[in-house]
């Protein structure tokens, strides 16, 4: 009788763990909300994804001595994903920090500095000035009356659709709105690269920098400029990765990963992910 109850109770602990993973192995393993589709931080590689932050995240997983398991979704939930704690333990997507999403997840220290970019075909838009230091870039006024592709739920989402919605009775407003009454308009995707194949029915698409150069890099009829506010004003933003709140253990292992590498050691991953190393 005692083997009877042992085999059923083994059986059901089996069918639990082949309906939830997470719940029989979640002590083992690192489960990582990301989308595969923002390269040099995370791109499919045949049916593998690698990238920046794959690599961050199997070296936490090696400090950690647990397995690393990455999961691909699209970009917006995966705030919400990870602040639930149910299926994941932290996002790594190239998500920007921002006060809204810090009420929701616990953020790592910021990584890597990125600006925004435009993408455009052909002769779409000409350069507007260059920096000091050689960036050559558009203003937001150049992207007035155009059709903007951006991805779903990304800050390329927030900066354009807040430039089109602005108001002159905003007294609080942090954007310029040199977009806002001119006729410019948004249409989002779920990835960048789908926003990408889709210019010619749009003009432009605002996304971050080493996503934009990596897209163009690998066509020649795109061109991408940073874009500014002013000729000393980039649009700016900071990643980190994103972690379920209370979940210490995990959020300060990354954070150790992160000091060990340091700027000069993301700049090495980066260079390896565009192909320059």
């Amino acid at each position: 009788m005692k083997k009877l109850f042992a085999a059923i109770a083994a059986t059901a602990l089996t069918a639990v763990c082949a309906i939830s993973t997470t719940a029989c192995d979640a002590g083992n393993t690192i489960y990582v909300n990301t989308n595969a589709f923002f390269a040099p931080f995370e791109y499919y590689d045949g049916d593998e994804i690698k990238g920046v932050d794959i690599d961050i995240m199997n070296m936490v997983g090696e400090k950690l001595g647990k397995k690393v398991i990455f999961e691909n979704t699209e970009f917006g939930p995966i705030i919400d994903n990870v602040q639930s704690g149910k299926r994941y333990d932290c996002g790594a997507a190239g998500i920007t920090i921002t006060e809204e999403r810090a009420e929701k997840v616990a953020f790592s220290t910021p990584y890597y500095t990125a600006k925004q970019y435009v993408v455009f075909a052909g002769d779409t838009l000409s350069v507007s000035g260059t920096t000091t230091g050689g960036v050559e870039y558009v203003l937001w006024e150049s992207l007035a009356g155009m059709k903007i592709g951006v991805q779903t739920d990304t800050t390329g989402d927030i900066y354009v659709t807040d430039e089109i919605n602005a108001t002159e009775e905003s007294d609080d407003y942090d954007f310029t709105g040199t977009l806002y009454g001119t006729g410019a308009t948004v249409t989002r995707y779920d990835n960048a690269q789908v926003a990408i194949d889709a210019l010619g029915t749009i003009d432009a698409v605002v996304i971050d920098e080493l996503p934009a150069q990596y897209m163009v890099s690998h066509n020649e009829n795109l061109h991408c400029y940073a874009l500014y506010y002013d000729a000393e004003t980039a649009t700016e933003e900071q990643y980190a990765i994103c972690v379920t709140k209370g979940n210490e253990e995990l959020l300060n292992a990354i954070n150790d990963v992160l000091k060990e590498l340091g700027s000069e050691g993301i700049q090495k991953l980066v260079a390896k992910h565009l192909g320059l190393d």
